[in-house]
């Protein structure tokens, strides 16, 4: 058996002990990918026919509070960041109201074909009346008339999808009318994660995955399992902390390698902070 092979299936016997990261990350060390990745590879996300980049430009680098490392950069510095990955075939802009980057990620809009990006950003509200606002909020900021992927932000409770039922009822009917292409969550504990999975209504999760274990919901072995049975519904997993919010910065190469090969991701996010580093970044992926 491929020792990608091994590290999918071990993730969904029943009883299977969970493998360390330290086993992870030796099986990652010595396995060759069985094909070429790059960082502008075209991915459908899902079942939602949206086409983009397999790397989307993360703006929220311990983003909250309308603030991250990448809104650090300016309007100016974060667009011209942006527009280094367009111009190296990225076309997916990862933002957020919470990481304050609208208005960075519009300068950006400007200097490019609207359809030629898919643009996600994600709420924190928790009811209906907020949700409705921020969708009418969001595309003034980012000069847009539709968003591509609107997520509900920051989940944890296991009854999410009861709780907050007004906000997926008006993500739901922004899609009907062309508002939005496509909706779903953004996880943080695995108990909002394993709703994902099951709930009809999640087209697009973006899951918090790595070798480690650093800043996730579980385990890698937990986590893998819980997005294979996402992929098996045909939902679009896109990864996030795929270097572990830092964590792994140092193990670059074989962070990414494990993006690759884990067989779960359709794309992933990866938050550079300056056009050397996502340069550097684009480098590693192909290199991989």
């Amino acid at each position: 058996m491929h020792r990608r092979e091994f590290l999918i299936r071990s993730t969904t016997a029943a009883g299977a002990a969970w493998l360390s990261s330290k086993s992870i990350l030796n099986a990652i060390a010595e396995q060759t990918l069985s094909a070429k990745f790059s960082a502008s590879d075209t991915v459908t996300l899902g079942s939602t026919g949206i086409k983009t980049s397999r790397l989307a430009m993360g703006t929220g680098t311990v983003g909250s509070e309308h603030h991250s490392h990448q809104t650090a950069l300016g309007v100016k510095g974060l667009s011209d960041l942006l527009l280094n990955g367009y111009d190296h075939g990225l076309r997916f802009f990862d933002a957020a109201d919470s990481y304050g980057s609208h208005p960075h990620v519009a300068e950006a809009l400007k200097h490019v074909q609207r359809d030629q990006v898919t643009v996600l950003t994600k709420t924190f509200s928790r009811d209906a009346a907020s949700a409705r606002a921020d969708l009418d909020r969001f595309r003034k900021e980012l000069g847009t008339d539709y968003l591509d992927i609107c997520l509900i932000h920051c989940v944890t409770e296991a009854d999410w999808t009861d709780r907050y039922r007004g906000v997926l009822d008006v993500l739901s009917e922004a899609k009907e009318k062309g508002i939005i292409r496509a909706h779903g969550s953004s996880c943080h504990t695995i108990e909002a994660l394993r709703t994902a999975a099951k709930s009809p209504w999640v087209e697009v999760d973006l899951a918090r995955i790595n070798p480690i274990g650093a800043i996730m919901d579980a385990d890698p072995a937990t986590v893998v399992g819980v997005l294979k049975e996402m992929k098996a519904a045909g939902k679009a997993v896109v990864g996030m902390k795929i270097l572990g919010q830092g964590a792994l910065r140092t193990r670059q190469d074989e962070a990414i390698k494990f993006a690759l090969s884990v067989g779960v991701l359709d794309a992933f996010t990866i938050g550079a902070e300056s056009i050397p580093e996502q340069n550097d970044l684009i480098r590693r992926i192909a290199a991989a």
